[in-house]
């Protein structure tokens, strides 16, 4: 019973060291308002957005505008350059 000890409080480490560890990969925080998919928009002028839809909040934010600091991860972020062309697509 004396040498059954070491091994009964090894043998949990041991096993731990056969099982196999698949890394995480963080999410994607462009996917959660679907900015992802919309990232061909980007180039284009800003009127192209007055005959489009979407299914979530959207803020079109022109250059130079105060945005405020809330995180909305479902929110889709449409930025403006000085020419009203679409210079990102995000989510926030």
């Amino acid at each position: 019973m004396k040498h059954a000890f070491p091994l009964l409080v090894c043998a949990p480490l041991l096993l731990a060291a056969c099982v196999e560890t698949v890394p995480m990969t963080p999410p994607d925080p462009m996917a959660s308002c679907g900015a992802d998919r919309l990232q061909y928009l980007v180039g284009r002028p800003g009127v192209v957005l007055d005959g489009m839809r979407f299914s979530q909040d959207v803020r079109v934010i022109p250059h130079g505008s105060a945005v405020t600091m809330d995180y909305s991860p479902n929110r889709l972020n449409i930025w403006l350059d000085r020419r009203d062309v679409i210079e990102r697509v995000t989510c926030g």
